[in-house]
């Protein structure tokens, strides 16, 4: 076995045991830098959008610079080869619609013009992959024709671009895994995508302010359409779940949290069916990396509900103390270092930060040091350094 191997085990070894809730050789490291690793490699966000060999490239050197145990190996996700060549209208990409050093937006549909009309949700509810490709998909591309108006050359060309572009880039992420181990020892941070029924409605369907209005006007629509499309969402995380059962699933929470809905509106329409999802992921033997976008604290007690060890619980604007004693006997918990430090602080405060952290919720394992939230290019050199190296040295078990 070569020595490059080896160390991709002992890190697997540690990430997995401090998921399971078990105390490693010491706490795993596992950032989510995204375009953090376009500033470190000395490329332009324009570049590691447009480019995704040049993003692969850039994770790959910060994987290796700070000895990093896992990486997700893009995190820049939103590939303009792709994004283009379908014609989608919901981003704005870097270099072409916004500055070049500015990172991808996403555009808020208008409310009277939602990529989903309020009247539609009846279609949504007795077909979604029907009404997604037959009627979302012509409004969200500006090539794609609807069914029943002539066809023409650029929607022949943004199915065959757009197929293309898929297998490409999806065939090099398989490739990127292997050279990260190959070449760094990295593990793979996560494997596979879970969303919210909810969040995908909110973010893709109806906008927020949409959905909001349908809570109140037509609530069983939105619940019906939530269990209409959780078992089709369940099949695509397990599709592309981690086959040795290793690495989590990942799921990032959007509109779920406070202020978007209160936490009476969680548990009515957002939180039933994801539940749902978690319990059949958990049972066919895979964790979810419920990952906590925003102010989740309020709604704990319902997290608290889940089957233990079924989840990784990341931590962004909540308190992570009092997160620990709701929900740390059950799950392994991760991040709660503020982004707001790592790019306004010194490096002195980050580290009297970690420590903070690491002795207040790490001490018995079950801990993974990150950010708490994904790193974008205003994340400081210095400060990601400082909190990597006094976790190395300080979280020793």
């Amino acid at each position: 076995m070569s020595d490059m191997e080896q160390l991709y085990n002992q890190r697997l070894r540690r990430y997995v045991m401090a998921m399971r809730k078990q105390k490693p050789d010491r706490i795993p490291i596992r950032p989510f830098v995204a375009e953090f690793t376009a500033k470190y490699a000395g490329y332009t966000i324009q570049e590691v959008t447009q480019d995704y060999q040049k993003a692969f490239d850039a994770a790959l050197r910060c994987a290796a610079d700070f000895d990093w145990d896992a990486i997700v190996p893009n995190m820049v996700y939103v590939w303009s080869g792709l994004t283009q060549a379908i014609g989608l209208k919901y981003y704005a990409v870097p270099g072409v619609d916004l500055p070049a050093d500015t990172p991808f937006q996403y555009l808020e549909p208008p409310e009277e013009n939602a990529w989903m009309r309020p009247d539609e949700y009846d279609a949504l509810i007795a077909d979604p992959t029907g009404f997604l490709f037959n009627v979302w998909l012509p409004r969200v591309s500006a090539d794609v024709c609807a069914p029943g108006q002539p066809n023409t050359y650029r929607n022949n060309l943004s199915f065959l671009k757009g197929g293309m572009a898929m297998l490409k880039y999806f065939n090099a992420l398989g490739a990127q895994v292997a050279r990260m181990r190959k070449e760094t020892g990295t593990v793979s941070a996560i494997s596979g995508i879970l969303k919210a029924p909810f969040d995908i409605i909110a973010d893709k369907l109806r906008g927020y302010k949409g959905l909001c209005m349908d809570m109140f006007r037509q609530p069983k629509k939105v619940l019906a359409a939530c269990e209409a499309m959780a078992p089709h969402l369940l099949h695509v995380a397990l599709s592309g779940a981690d086959p040795d059962k290793n690495v989590p699933i990942g799921l990032w929470m959007h509109r779920g949290c406070v202020p978007f809905l209160s936490p009476e509106q969680f548990e009515r329409f957002y939180w039933p069916t994801l539940k749902w999802s978690i319990e059949q992921i958990w049972a066919a033997g895979h964790q979810v990396l419920f990952y906590a976008e925003g102010e989740w604290n309020p709604n704990l007690k319902y997290i608290a509900q889940l089957p233990e060890l079924s989840i990784i619980y990341h931590v962004d604007r909540g308190d992570i103390f009092e997160v620990h004693r709701a929900v740390g006997h059950k799950f392994c918990l991760s991040g709660g270092i503020p982004n707001d430090l790592l790019a306004f602080g010194k490096p002195d405060d980050v580290r009297e930060y970690c420590k903070k952290v690491i002795d207040g919720v790490a001490r018995d394992g079950g801990y993974i040091m990150d950010a708490s939230a994904i790193m974008q290019d205003d994340t400081q050199v210095e400060n990601v350094r400082a909190m990597t190296e006094f976790t190395r040295q300080y979280g020793v078990y």
